[in-house]
């Protein structure tokens, strides 16, 4: 895990020290920006393994250049962790409807930064999850972050990708939404069960009539990722 680069964008010079000096005890190279723009330029220009990203930035907003990360194409699958003071929880759901991987609120300790991220990190980038899957003409590709479908390609969403990502490789076992949120979503408290239920629905939505039938529902317990029928 070390060696790994860490953008920390916060307008507050001292609190970016802080993060820097623990997390470059713990072996990962930083770099530092002070506002949105700066760390768009530094995002595109050195591509850092993740960003921790401040909620209250001048001009732009943190939120903003999440959603603007998330949507392009060169940046997508970088994970993002949300730094912030509030607590609301709206806040927390607006973070990860826009595509943040996991939420921090200030103030935290060194050791639980550095724990998250390693969590994080582990996430977007599991053992033997850069070969290309396929079942039945459904194929992904982590290396280009493509889904297509007897060769066309699919539309899908950030968090459904990740679902998907984590069924293929996870065949034939039944996951409850409690495991699913754990491990697509990191255990995220303020994430509640039902959110899986309403990604399964997009996820076979976007998979279309011709592969929906993978993604199957087993009564009582969760969902299971099967080319066998039920």
């Amino acid at each position: 895990m070390s060696g790994k680069t860490v953008l920390i964008v916060d307008d507050e010079p001292a609190i970016r020290e802080m993060i820097a000096v623990a997390l470059e005890m713990a072996d990962y190279q930083c770099l530092e920006a002070g506002d949105a723009c700066e760390a768009h330029a530094l995002i595109i220009d050195r591509q850092p393994d993740i960003i921790l990203l401040d909620w209250m930035l001048p001009g732009t907003s943190g939120i903003e250049l999440a959603r603007r990360l998330k949507k392009e194409e060169t940046t997508a699958n970088i994970p993002i962790i949300m730094l912030t003071a509030k607590v609301e929880e709206d806040n927390k759901i607006r973070g990860l409807e826009v595509g943040a991987d996991d939420y921090i609120t200030k103030p935290f300790s060194p050791r639980e930064l550095v724990a998250r991220l390693k969590a994080v990190l582990r996430r977007a980038t599991p053992l033997g999850i850069d070969d290309p899957i396929e079942v039945d003409g459904l194929a992904l590709d982590p290396a280009s972050h493509r889904v297509t479908a007897n060769d066309s390609p699919l539309n899908i969403g950030p968090t459904e990708y990740r679902l998907l990502q984590f069924f293929m490789t996870h065949q034939e076992r039944v996951y409850t939404r409690s495991q699913l949120l754990d491990q697509v979503w990191g255990g995220n408290v303020y994430v509640e069960e039902r959110t899986v239920d309403v990604h399964i629905r997009r996820l076979r939505k976007a998979l279309g009539e011709r592969h929906d039938y993978l993604i199957q529902t087993v009564r009582g317990a969760g969902y299971r990722f099967s080319a066998k029928p039920v």
